[in-house]
């Protein structure tokens, strides 16, 4: 686990317990070889990111929403800002592909052409301004969107809202910003879905299509930001299974728990996660 003042330390000297973690460090040299990352983190290390990854993926098929909120603050525990975006973004387009046939086409991906281009340019500033945060700054403004976030779904409930494209741009805008700088596009396209969408298959459809969409985005601008290493695939092979894992399970999770419930249960969960992420800022 993390201990006190490891993150004092300027990015490429993170660590875990004063550890050198080498293939999570944006500074590291070429990875050559899958072997060579292994060799580099040790078991409880790998463990805990796999549970994360199996959690995180649970919540987000679960409830529609959440792997970025849940994944990226506890990754940002680990790893620089940097490398944290990228493996979450990595998974989350990877998923979301493989479960493409399961949400495609219930809303029509026309209606979210404003969003995504405003998500775009939202994405190359919050890119931008990712290299100016520290880690302190990293974890504290990441805890309260999360905080806002949870605070926000538990007062609204849909209701059918026809958008105009000021409002679509706007939250395309903020998502991207959030998209780019932390990889937690989700909580301006979730409110939007709450606020606009009472059919619970049509806002699932929005919020899965934007973000298949949004993480393609995320990963145009990372390598050209710096933000992509050679041990970035690797690490995205190690998490990887543990991901489609997690999806399965929360799939068969909602077909049992799916009720009324499910809901005030992700959001209290993320709360909780948010608080604690701030609070160790």
């Amino acid at each position: 686990m993390p201990c006190p003042g490891d993150y004092a330390v300027q990015p490429e000297q993170w660590s875990i317990c004063n550890r050198p973690v080498h293939p999570l460090s944006p500074g590291r040299g070429a990875v050559a070889t899958l072997t060579e990352v292994l060799a580099s983190i040790d078991l409880l290390h790998l463990v805990l990111l796999w549970a994360v990854v199996v959690l995180a993926a649970v919540l987000r098929s679960f409830t529609g929403f959440g792997f970025g909120l849940a994944a990226v603050p506890v990754f940002a525990l680990m790893m620089a800002p940097t490398q944290a975006v990228v493996l979450s973004t990595c998974l989350t387009l990877t998923i979301s592909l493989l479960t493409l046939r399961s949400y495609w086409g219930r809303f029509p991906p026309g209606q979210l052409l404003p969003m995504l281009a405003m998500s775009l340019a939202g994405t190359i500033l919050g890119a931008a301004l990712l290299t100016d945060i520290s880690p302190g700054q990293f974890q504290l403004w990441i805890g309260l969107a999360v905080i806002l976030a949870c605070a926000v779904l538990s007062l609204y409930r849909p209701h059918h809202h026809r958008p105009g494209v000021a409002l679509s741009g706007m939250t395309g805008l903020a998502s991207g910003v959030l998209n780019g700088a932390f990889a937690i596009p989700g909580p301006p396209v979730i409110i939007y879905a709450m606020a606009t969408e009472s059919e619970p298959a049509r806002s699932w459809s929005l919020l899965m299509t934007f973000f298949l969409f949004s993480a393609f985005l995320a990963l145009l601008t990372y390598p050209a930001a710096g933000f992509v290493t050679p041990a970035s695939p690797w690490l995205f092979l190690l998490t990887f299974p543990a991901m489609y894992v997690g999806d399965l399970l929360g799939h068969r999770l909602f077909r049992r728990y799916g009720t009324a419930r499910y809901r005030q249960i992700a959001i209290g969960l993320l709360f909780g996660l948010g608080v604690a992420i701030t609070v160790r800022a």
